[in-house]
């Protein structure tokens, strides 16, 4: 069990778990005690960023060190999802690789080249591990973690289009959908953005304040429905993308104020993978964040400070502007990680037997 970033999950050798995909979920609903809204009888914590698990081998492709699928385990039904990446577990995929060998160490620091199999995407974590073991402790602090921890650097190296086959799916810098404008856009992580004061919302309002607004939910879950089609995504009624993530201009000195519905419960941050395509639609001209943003027009490198509930997110993005079209060129960020504990889940032997 590891914290990565301001997440928490179960990391797995892929040759521990069934074989069959299946029987597979259904160890790790019971691994996590779900579904039930404590998860008494598991590890889960209850809530969304507590019940994620990583899967994770040794990779066929000479250029990758490790495949890494991340597996979202709801809270409170019998269903494990592969619709998304999770950057926050990825940053304790690296440490996990090299303490269990599947990585050698190098004196200092350590690079572990990723496979994200849930889109294909390559990102590179370069981990600290001074004498050749990996540390935990160091000065990186993230908002929404106690203290401070050694950094993992997280570079992503070909992210846009990942889920939805490209950047802009619906071809649009904006569109109208439910008689709002929205962007749509996928660097990583599919995100619907949509102005706060457009749902009648000062964009600055508290989790707890938003998930007790039934219509203001209703509302958003439309237009969820709606998008997830024209994102090549789908029908996304029981899936967890396309995020919604409500703007507003920054009002503690970032680039943009965010809240995140992930997509029914609100984030206490902002993700990993979420923060990177709500940072690239600040710098893309046209949609609904570029006018919001604190950004200087016309750059192609900067370093963004996503706002959240809980702080903000730094990310630094290169752009380029190719045929009238934004290109991401690269994306990378700051996490920490933690390990927890390491040893045996019990399941019941019904399940691990596929019964």
């Amino acid at each position: 069990m590891m914290r990565g970033g301001t997440s928490r999950g179960l990391y797995f050798h892929r040759s521990d778990l069934p074989v069959r995909e299946s029987t597979r979920n259904q160890v790790l609903l019971a691994c996590m005690g779900s579904p039930h809204t404590r998860q008494v009888d598991g590890l889960g914590g209850a809530h969304p960023l507590t019940s994620k698990a990583a899967i994770i081998s040794p990779s066929a492709d000479p250029s990758v060190d490790v495949d890494y699928l991340f597996l979202q385990v709801m809270v409170d039904r019998a269903e494990v999802s592969d619709s998304q990446n999770c950057g926050n577990i990825l940053a304790g995929v690296g440490p996990f690789a090299i303490e269990q060998n599947l990585v050698r160490a190098n004196d200092g620091e350590t690079s572990v080249r990723i496979r994200m199999v849930n889109t294909g995407g390559l990102a590179v974590a370069r981990v600290q591990t001074p004498g050749g073991v990996v540390s935990y402790d160091g000065l990186a602090r993230i908002d929404g973690v106690l203290g401070t921890a050694a950094p993992v650097m997280l570079d992503f190296l070909d992210l846009s289009g990942a889920s939805c086959g490209a950047l802009l799916p619906t071809g649009n810098a904006t569109d109208l959908v439910a008689g709002m404008s929205v962007t749509c856009i996928d660097n990583g992580m599919p995100v619907v953005l949509i102005r706060a004061n457009e749902l009648g919302k000062t964009g600055y309002e508290s989790p707890a304040e938003l998930e007790a607004d039934t219509e203001l939910k209703q509302r958003i879950e439309v237009v969820r429905l709606q998008t997830g089609q024209l994102m090549n995504l789908g029908d996304v009624a029981s899936k967890t993308v396309p995020k919604m993530c409500l703007i507003a201009r920054p009002r503690n000195g970032g680039t943009l104020s965010t809240r995140t519905f992930i997509p029914h419960r609100v984030h206490e941050t902002i993700g990993v993978l979420g923060a990177v395509s709500v940072a690239t639609a600040c710098m893309l001209n046209g949609s609904v964040a570029y006018e919001l943003a604190a950004t200087v027009s016309g750059a192609t490198r900067r370093s963004l400070d996503v706002e959240h509930p809980g702080g903000f997110f730094t990310v630094e993005i290169e752009t380029a502007q190719n045929a009238a079209q934004l290109e991401v060129k690269r994306s990378s960020l700051l996490r920490t990680a933690r390990k927890i504990m390491q040893g045996q889940v019990f399941v019941p032997a019904s399940v691990w037997a596929g019964l």
